[in-house]
């Protein structure tokens, strides 16, 4: 059965604002609420319906994409996902955070949730950073200096968002707590402190630099160190090198996502290599050795043993990547390509009929023999 529209679930037109919605909301949580209707399943049911409308309607992405795509945008794990490149804002949680978590923050009565609250709201953001490296500087592990936009602390208030660089003065009205309670009817209702907007604290001289935010646009390089074996996809985090956060709050990490570039001779597979090489048709067919290249940038003699047919492999032990986090390598496949000649003289075309008129298809091209071999028993059935 298909779900219900979210803004008829909470009987708002589609355009409705912000605080049209919370009213709504809070109309609807108080009539459903499970404390109110014990042992109710349809009302719990309407509950988590309204919860869940709220909780997607209430946050401006979430509410575009189901504008835009409806109940299939948090279906199946979709959702938009940042381009590859640069940086932006972060967020590795996907789909919805919880009803409970808005119904909590409108209507609850935390001894220490308000706090944890505010300081999630004030932290600073996260910052993703797409970085390419060679597949040798994979297997060797480097060191790479990355330069990233972002918001920095102020160095004219330290941070803090106040001139001189001393620390805001404690909120009154919420005594620092950045949430005021108020009692209404059978529920005690806790909302954000309207004068120091969540924050605790008030500035009341802010500095003149940052204007009280503790924070300003900036340009930072960092050393990223990069393990040797490290695979495409690895996030590698760094902790408080995101955005910083309002006020001197807690600054948010930076997600480092490792990308390796395709290299020309060898293709990874795990921790082992594969290099194609090409061998001609001569020595397929009466042996002989080639020199390949290693990761390392060394050369391993390989021998061709007479009759080689195209795709063989030879493995070469310990000469692959090195394995992520562990002092072994993998393995190196080197497997051979059989080129036909081309572009062959009138004399070299003579010479390959008088081979072919000389050799004896069972003893020298037994694969050949037994195929017609087969088909003639096939015909003949």
């Amino acid at each position: 059965m298909s779900k219900q529209d979210y803004y008829e679930v909470l009987g708002v037109q589609k355009g409705a604002s912000a605080q049209e919605l919370k009213s709504a909301y809070r109309k609807k949580a108080m009539q459903y609420h499970p404390d109110k209707n014990p042992g109710d399943k349809v009302a719990e049911k309407k509950f988590k319906e309204v919860s869940e409308a709220y909780e997607v309607l209430s946050n401006d992405q979430k509410r575009a994409a189901y504008d835009q795509y409806g109940h299939s945008a948090f279906q199946g794990g979709a959702g938009g996902g940042a381009g590859s490149g640069g940086f932006g804002g972060f967020d590795g949680q996907g789909g919805f955070g919880g009803f409970s978590d808005i119904f909590e923050n409108m209507f609850s009565d935390f001894a220490n949730g308000g706090q944890s609250r505010q300081e999630a709201s004030f932290r600073g953001d996260d910052l993703r950073y797409d970085l390419e490296i060679t597949l040798k500087e994979a297997y060797i592990g480097v060191k790479q200096e990355v330069s990233l936009s972002k918001l920095t602390a102020c160095d004219g208030c330290k941070g803090t968002g106040v001139a001189d660089g001393k620390q805001p003065d404690q909120c009154g009205t919420c005594n620092g707590s950045g949430r005021v309670r108020m009692q209404q009817g059978f529920f005690m209702m806790e909302r954000t402190c309207s004068t120091c907007q969540g924050a605790g604290k008030v500035i009341k001289n802010p500095c003149t630099s940052c204007r009280g935010r503790g924070h300003k646009k900036g340009t930072k390089k960092l050393q990223v160190s990069i393990p040797s074996g490290i695979e495409s996809g690895v996030q590698i985090r760094l902790v408080g090198e995101g955005n910083a956060g309002t006020q001197g709050a807690q600054a948010g990490d930076l997600y480092v996502f490792v990308h390796i570039k395709p290299h020309d001779l060898f293709q990874r597979k795990g921790a082992d290599l594969m290099c194609q090489v090409p061998i001609s048709m001569v020595m397929a067919a009466t042996g002989g050795s080639i020199e390949v290249p290693t990761i390392e940038g060394g050369r391993v003699t390989v021998k061709i043993p007479a009759g080689t047919q195209p795709g063989d492999k030879f493995r070469l032990k310990d000469k692959g990547m090195t394995i992520y986090r562990r002092s072994s390598r993998g393995d190196m496949y080197v497997q051979v390509s059989i080129e036909i000649p081309k572009n062959l003289t009138k004399e070299q075309k003579e010479i390959l009929s008088q081979f072919n008129d000389s050799s004896k298809e069972e003893k020298n091209q037994p694969d050949s023999f037994n195929f017609f071999k087969k088909v003639k028993k096939f015909l003949d059935d």
